[in-house]
């Protein structure tokens, strides 16, 4: 079946899901789950713990699992964080950015996580389905790499997920209406290219962040300056 949404808001539910009464649960799921990952348990075997425990939906498990590392990747991911990205190239891991400022865009639930990223909780399962939020979220975010003097953008799109041509030719179409300097490239294995660079990189990836050389929180950034009202619940902080 063709994907038909016209935005990358929130599921029916989220507002149940997630309403204020349930934070105080999800803070310490969130707090199991990483005590659990930072004793070598898999990520897997230790989300269906600490689901069944505190009993929580898809995809409120979904939510933690993305807000949650251990105490120590925290700590190595934060010590290669910067925080200026003035005269500098920047690698952007293209949907996972974007998808992220979409959702925030439309309405849709943003995770504070643990290691200070913002994540939303929607999969593109494949195919890239551009919405009505695209082209303002691509918008805000050259805006926001020209008014932090980035030199110059390289947006790396997976080739295997479908309509990442289309979506090269509206972020080019886009560089060249503002006169921005970037580069796009289509990349099988845009995961690799992020890790192996020596410049900044963008992305919330927890897997990347966990190997690449430094990495400016940029979905954050943006979403800060140019969605005030984003619907954000914090997960950063842990139940003791």
């Amino acid at each position: 079946m063709p994907d038909t949404r016209r935005h990358r808001g929130p599921h029916p539910r989220d507002k149940t899901l997630f309403a204020p009464e349930k934070l105080p649960l999800l803070h310490k799921a969130v707090s199991d789950y990483a005590w659990l990952l930072g004793r070598g348990y898999a990520a897997k075997s230790a989300l269906e713990l600490v689901g069944n425990r505190y009993s929580l939906h898809e995809r409120q498990r979904k939510a933690v699992m993305r807000a949650t590392c251990s105490a120590q990747a925290r700590k190595e991911r934060n010590s290669r964080e910067v925080a200026s990205i003035a005269g500098q190239h920047i690698w952007l891991d293209g949907y996972n950015v974007l998808t992220t400022i979409e959702a925030a865009l439309s309405g849709g639930l943003i995770v504070q996580s643990y290691d200070g990223c913002y994540r939303d909780i929607a999969s593109l399962h494949g195919t890239f389905h551009s919405v009505e939020e695209t082209i303002p979220a691509i918008e805000i975010v050259g805006q926001f790499l020209a008014m932090q003097g980035a030199a110059q953008a390289i947006w790396l799109l997976d080739s295997p997920v479908s309509n990442s041509g289309r979506l090269k030719t509206l972020l080019r179409e886009t560089a060249v209406k503002h006169q921005w300097n970037w580069d796009i490239e289509l990349a099988f294995n845009p995961d690799a290219r992020l890790k192996e660079t020596t410049e900044i990189i963008a992305t919330a990836d927890g897997v990347i962040l966990d190997n690449c050389n430094q990495w400016f929180n940029l979905a954050r950034c943006v979403i800060d300056v140019a969605v005030p009202d984003a619907w954000i619940i914090n997960l950063e902080e842990l139940e003791e």
